[in-house]
């Protein structure tokens, strides 16, 4: 428990908790959807480090990496330095994480489906919007637009003389994908297109057409708004 500034901090050690209410013990009771997402976590650590609890520290990793996605795309070496991660460790939490990911993948009933611009930034933003670097990302749908994968293709300054418009369309030729679309997020904060985003958006659009993929669209994820190009009218999208 956190206490005030200069305060000592006060640790529970799992095996000082009465045994109902470990993690573990209350999985086998009641559940796994019982349990929070720090807890489960604490579970795949099993262990936590001297005088830390399992459980303080999946608490920790949640809130430096802010949330499961981005422990997920936190490097295997950059979480080898965390107090209290082994190698092992490490490996376990992304073996869980990735199996996470492929099951979503493989469970079609259970992947969102995006009708609206509000669907994709729904998605997206409570991860996009708090990145502190500019970051891209492509939804790969099927015919009905179910959301199939969302890889991250670039990092870093965009504009269109960088980006390889044959990058984003790689994974979904791969996958067969009906449609994509494409979101990137202003680190200011401020979600307004710059003419780079129009121009790549236009770029993107008539590749589409010619691979016969549907462009649904390009958001641009601010803090804490977003804006749709297809929203603003944008004439390659009504062409």
């Amino acid at each position: 428990m956190q206490e005030d500034a200069g305060r000592p901090t006060y640790h529970t050690m799992i095996r000082e908790m009465p045994p109902a209410e470990r993690p573990r013990e209350r999985l086998a009771q009641y559940g796994e959807r019982s349990l929070s997402t720090a807890e489960l976590l604490a579970i795949i650590l099993r262990v936590g480090a001297p005088g830390v609890s399992s459980v303080d520290l999946a608490m920790h990793l949640l809130r430096k990496y802010r949330g499961l996605t981005g422990l997920a795309q936190a490097g295997f070496h950059e979480l080898c330095g965390e107090n209290g991660l082994s190698l092992a460790k490490v490996a376990q939490l992304k073996a869980a994480l990735e199996l996470g990911r492929r099951l979503q993948v493989e469970s079609p009933l259970e992947r969102p489906q995006i009708l609206s611009p509000a669907d994709a930034a729904n998605l997206l933003m409570p991860e996009m919007q708090l990145l502190e670097q500019e970051c891209l990302k492509v939804l790969l749908m099927d015919t009905k637009h179910r959301v199939l994968d969302m890889p991250t293709v670039y990092r870093g300054s965009l504009n269109a003389s960088m980006v390889r418009v044959g990058e984003l369309f790689r994974e979904a030729i791969r996958a067969n994908c009906a449609a994509i679309l494409i979101a990137h997020n202003h680190p200011s904060g401020d979600p307004t297109p710059s003419r780079e985003d129009i121009a790549l958006t236009r770029q993107v659009v008539e590749a589409g057409k010619l691979l016969d993929i549907e462009v649904l669209d390009h958001l641009i994820i601010g803090r804490p708004h977003y804006v749709s190009l297809r929203e603003r009218g944008e004439p390659f999208f009504l062409a």
